[in-house]
């Protein structure tokens, strides 16, 4: 086996062995339902959905976004969710203006209510700008939702709801975080929108 082929082969036997044990935690579970739970309340009251995030997970944080104010697996009504860096010329102004840590915790503080929900992602849990916000959020009455790597950093201290992915390899993590992201939109759109039930056909 060549060096590609086998480290092809052990990231996948690691992913897998991740998701495993995954699977095995009830507790994880329970805490993925009670999320789902807590973005479908804020929905239902007239709340927004954020999500904030760094690097690769600012990219998962706008796949996110997008599956919510989009549609995930089928036609239904928008939902009010949105990623915090998409607007390029407000984030490098406060960057520029304040600093690089300023960049969320400023913009939560403008649109942020009570009840709304903010979806942090950080590997580490102790990314400045990303702790800065859920500090912003909490003082905000906001509910406050973090995905992290094992040992959870800062967030796992802040956060009403904190996911720590029991490994410290970052695409592992990241990985695990896009797994569950969907699974929590595919449980707020089937509880938000429920579809009938097909009728089968007849003669």
């Amino acid at each position: 086996m060549n060096k590609a082929a086998a480290t092809i082969r052990h990231n996948l036997q690691t992913a897998i062995d991740l998701r495993q044990q995954l699977l095995d935690d009830e507790e994880f579970i329970n805490k993925v339902t009670a999320i789902t739970q807590a973005i479908v309340t804020c929905y239902r009251n007239g709340g927004k959905v954020f999500f904030c995030g760094n690097g690769g997970s600012a990219a998962d944080a706008q796949h996110l976004a997008a599956e919510l104010s989009g549609r995930y697996y089928y036609d239904r009504p928008p939902l009010f969710a949105e990623a915090l860096h998409v607007n390029t010329s407000y984030i490098t102004a406060v960057a520029n203006d304040y600093s690089f840590e300023e960049i969320y915790s400023r913009w939560v503080t403008a649109i942020g209510q009570k009840g709304d929900v903010l979806f942090a992602l950080s590997t580490s849990g102790n990314s400045a700008n990303i702790v800065r916000a859920v500090k912003k959020a909490n003082e905000n009455g906001m509910v406050t939702v973090g995905l992290t790597g094992a040992s959870g950093g800062e967030m796992g201290r802040l956060c009403d709801h904190h996911l720590a992915i029991p490994s410290t390899d970052t695409p592992r993590i990241q990985e695990c975080h896009m797994l569950f992201g969907h699974g929590i939109c595919e449980v707020v759109e089937r509880s938000l929108f429920p579809r009938p039930p097909a009728v089968s056909g007849g003669s």
